[in-house]
């Protein structure tokens, strides 16, 4: 896991071993129960997911508050609600 993990993540999916579309589905899903303001984690292994997650997250009108990290095969993704 990233050593560099925000102190405040309030909820964290984990999407690994789903390919995409799937990530990006299950975090707007999950976007959308947060309530504005919370910090949400996403930890993918989906290749694809590093260029979609954030794309749709965006276009969602969320945002991603730091770049996407990678380590190894996993992916973090830390989107603002």
């Amino acid at each position: 896991m990233p050593q560099k993990q925000p102190p405040s993540v309030d909820f964290t999916l984990d999407v690994r071993g789903e390919s995409c579309p799937y990530p990006v589905i299950y975090t707007l899903e999950t976007l959308q129960q947060l309530q504005k303001g919370q910090l949400l984690q996403v930890v993918a292994d989906c290749p694809a997911s590093l260029r979609n997650v954030p794309e749709e997250v965006v276009k969602h009108g969320y945002v991603l508050e730091r770049e996407p990290e990678k380590d190894g095969r996993e992916l973090y993704f830390y989107i603002r609600a």
